[in-house]
């Protein structure tokens, strides 16, 4: 059976995560300024791991930007994710690398420099993972990180993610260079 032939649950534009301290939210345009604050404040941080923080967006780059993660989320090819602090945004996170056909999903993560350290990206991964599992129906639910990024590895070992292997130079970093991904996942 095709990727394509598999139903996709429905997935409400408008879903909200809530945990304890954050909100989840679906990307939208009216979101554009508070998530460009967040990546200006982080660029720096940002720009060592993330392959998509090449250079700073403006305003209306972070709008188009949310515009083309909104219609990822309305067709169901990845389901982003930005994480609310009141009407602060403190990262984001989603479902990406999509399998329908398993189902299948990747969480990725990142967080605002002025919000690391308060547990708000394993508190949100931890409640995107159950709705994978429980909403979802996923039977894999994995997470990749670069092997040097020691505080990004922190979160799926906190959260009972398996260790399943570390992928030699299975792609470049962000300065074009061969690295190592740890590959962590939960299976149902």
């Amino acid at each position: 059976m095709s990727q394509e032939a598999c139903p996709r649950p429905e997935v409400p534009l408008d879903l909200e995560i809530e945990t304890a301290r954050l909100v989840l939210r679906a990307p939208h345009p009216d979101y554009a300024e508070k998530v460009n604050e967040a990546i200006r404040e982080s660029f720096a941080e940002l720009r060592a791991w993330m392959d998509w923080a090449r250079q700073v967006p403006s305003i209306d780059e972070s709008r188009a930007q949310q515009e083309r993660a909104r219609k990822q989320f309305l067709d169901r090819e990845e389901l982003p994710l930005l994480l609310f602090c009141g009407d602060r945004v403190v990262g984001g996170s989603g479902l990406h690398r999509i399998d329908w056909s398993l189902p299948a999903f990747e969480i990725g993560y990142w967080v605002r420099r002025s919000e690391t350290g308060r547990g708000y990206v394993t508190e949100a991964v931890e409640a995107i993972g159950d709705f994978a599992f429980q909403q979802l129906g996923a039977r894999r639910v994995e997470i990749r990180t670069d092997t040097r990024n020691s505080k990004s590895r922190k979160i799926p070992e906190r959260l009972g993610y398996d260790l399943e292997g570390i992928l030699r130079h299975d792609r470049l970093d962000t300065q074009g260079l061969p690295r190592n991904t740890a590959v962590y996942a939960k299976t149902r």
